[in-house]
This record gives structure tokens, sequence and C-alpha cells, in this order.
């Protein structure tokens, strides 16, 4: 019987972290088999660069809270305590250092973030490091080329395709709801909406 460890990393900002998250984490970790799902929020998101992200630690602590009820999911500070940008290459790089060559590592996130996969830094290595399940609404036609590209382009990654119906719940829109006072229960658990409401998180500045 084979004892591979079976990793799943739900890469993300998590500003806030809701419930669309949390069932595609769920979903990936049934469908594809998984031991556990990391959850890695993002520290210096690079590709964020058009709008203020709240603070690293804010955002762990609300992803905390959102998945300690669950013992399949843990929360990691690796990027939140790595200096400079955050890239995925260099926290898949230290996943397989830490779980061993022996492990299997899975990289969650939304398609059209794989979309992007080619522009990323070391699209190469993490071709090598790990499969992507790419999490999509249901009826969303996810196209993402299956062959290296030719002319000694990336290697392309190994894509899985999921579908999460929750996936309709947003973070941007959170954050619209809680400025414009309009209510957010549903959409992402309890104990986010309570850290939300005790910090003052995405209020809309008073004059």
């Amino acid at each position: 019987m084979s004892t591979t460890v079976r990793l799943g990393v739900m890469g993300g900002t998590f500003d806030p972290v809701h419930y669309g998250h949390l069932v595609a984490a769920e979903e990936a970790l049934a469908q594809f088999h998984l031991d556990r799902v990391v959850f890695m929020p993002t520290g210096r998101p690079v590709r964020k660069t058009h709008r203020s992200v709240s603070s690293a630690e804010d955002r762990y602590l609300m992803t905390v809270v959102a998945t300690a009820s669950n013992p399949d999911f843990s929360v990691s500070r690796i990027e939140i305590d790595r200096a400079g940008d955050t890239y995925t290459v260099d926290t898949m790089l230290q996943m397989r250092k830490e779980s061993g060559e022996g492990a299997e590592l899975f990289f969650i996130t939304g398609a059209d973030a794989v979309r992007e996969i080619l522009g990323w830094r070391g699209a190469d290595r993490l071709a090598e490091l790990c499969t992507f399940i790419a999490a999509t609404r249901p009826g969303y036609e996810a196209d993402f080329p299956s062959e290296a590209v030719e002319g000694g382009g990336p290697r392309l990654p190994k894509v899985e395709h999921m579908e999460v119906p929750a996936l309709a719940i947003s973070s941007s829109d959170i954050r619209d709801r809680v400025a414009a006072g309009r209510p957010v229960r549903y959409l992402l658990p309890e104990s986010v909406s309570a850290y939300i409401e005790k910090t003052g998180l995405y209020r809309a500045p008073t004059r």
C-alpha cells in the first residue's frame, strides 16, 4: 500500500477568506484524495498592486479562525514571514523541502490565475514541482494548453480542473459590502465576520 503524502497548497490573498475558498479546499481534498490542505496567505502579493491589501497578519488570522474547526486544514506563515515580494515558485520549493521528495504537491487556485502560469516567475520549475488544481464555477469553460510551447517555450504544468459551486462568492464583493454596510452573513464564516467587525477592516473611512 502506497504511503505517498498528497499535499494540497491553497494559495491566495484571503482578503478576506470566505466560503468559496473553504469549499474549494474541501472539494480538492476529496476529489484528489489529498491528505491535507495547507492554506497559504500571500505575504506581499506582486499581482495585487492595483489596490491596497489588508495587513498580512490580519489575513493570516482570518484564515486561522476560518479553518480552525477542520482537522484536515492548516495555515502556513511561510509567505507572510518571508521578506520581499511573494513568488509561488519560492513557496513550492520550500514546501518540497519540508514535505520530502516523495510527496505529491498540488497547488489549488482559481482558473483565471492558472491561465497566467506561463508568465509567473519560475514557471518551468513550478511545472516540475506540482500539479495545479484550477477551481472554476460550474459551466465555466477553462481552456488551457496541454502541450509544451513550440520553439523552446516554458514547460507547461499539469493542470486538473475542479468545479466549485461556491466560487460565485468573491472577496472583493465582501469588502464592498462591508464598506457599504450591507450584510455578509452566509458568505463567510461567522468567526471571520466577527474578526472584521472587531478590527474595523474594510469599513469606509469616516469624514
